[in-house]
């Protein structure tokens, strides 16, 4: 049985400063509409299966996909994540989410950058790419089709972070001009190198263990069935259900 969501004080304090202002008509009871979002969305459900409690699945779906195109949950996991601090270590990583019939149509939206769908040996999938620190807490998200190379979620990813110390990677992102753009930003790479390199690539393997946290953390995104697979056409939307999870899960 799936027992239902409810929003704290605390938890709708926290989460206030990052809802949009309210424009003419006052906006349907915030409390009630996020916790049956997050209800639907971590158990996987159907908008018509949302409880009664909730209210009517025609407001949530309408407040879920007009926050999520404005990019308001994505807002709330990093400003939430900005709270904390800087972090001196960054682990970043990539993850395929398996796409779901309903969001592999592949024509382009007008002005838009397509659905981020893309075909890999694994069928249609759409790459997460992810950045988190030492406790393995996410503090950006990023998506791009299934076989987009790492290496431009991790540009992306890493232009809107402030000053790290290190940053852990595996072996798909050992790669000599990656290497030089970490060096000419101060950052130190402790990443280790591919079997096919002649020469042996010297790296921290002690702090390289504590890498396995971005794998937990990818871990428990995915026990949310709406991340693990996308449903949602739209890439802004879908990026905002794996922030909704990382916030619920790590922030609140």
């Amino acid at each position: 049985m799936n027992y239902l969501f409810w929003l704290t004080d605390a938890q709708i304090a926290r989460l206030k400063p990052y809802f949009p202002k309210s424009h003419g008509k006052p906006r349907v009871d915030d409390r009630r509409v996020l916790s049956g979002i997050i209800f639907i969305n971590r158990n996987g459900l159907c908008w018509r299966d949302a409880p009664e409690v909730c209210g009517p699945h025609k407001t949530l779906y309408s407040r879920w996909k007009r926050w999520g195109e404005k990019g308001i949950f994505a807002r709330m996991m990093v400003g939430l994540a900005a709270e904390h601090g800087e972090e001196k270590t960054v682990m970043i990583d990539t993850t395929y989410l398996k796409a779901h019939r309903a969001a592999t149509c592949m024509a382009a939206t007008k002005g838009g950058r397509g659905r981020l769908v893309g075909r890999t040996k694994g069928g249609m999938n759409t790459k997460l790419h992810a950045l988190c620190g030492s406790q393995g807490r996410p503090l950006s998200l990023f998506v791009t089709a299934g076989q987009v190379s790492n290496y431009i979620g991790a540009r992306a990813l890493l232009s809107s972070q402030p000053k790290f110390d290190w940053l852990l990677g595996d072996r798909d992102y050992d790669a000599d001009w990656f290497r030089e753009a970490l060096k000419n930003n101060s950052i130190r790479a402790c990443i280790p190198g591919r079997k096919q390199r002649k020469t042996t690539v010297k790296y921290d393997e002690r702090r390289y263990k504590r890498r396995n946290r971005i794998e937990i953390m990818f871990g428990r995104l995915k026990h949310w069935p709406r991340v693990a697979t996308r449903y949602d056409r739209c890439p802004e939307v879908f990026l905002s259900a794996t922030a909704l999870a990382a916030t619920v899960i790590y922030r609140l």
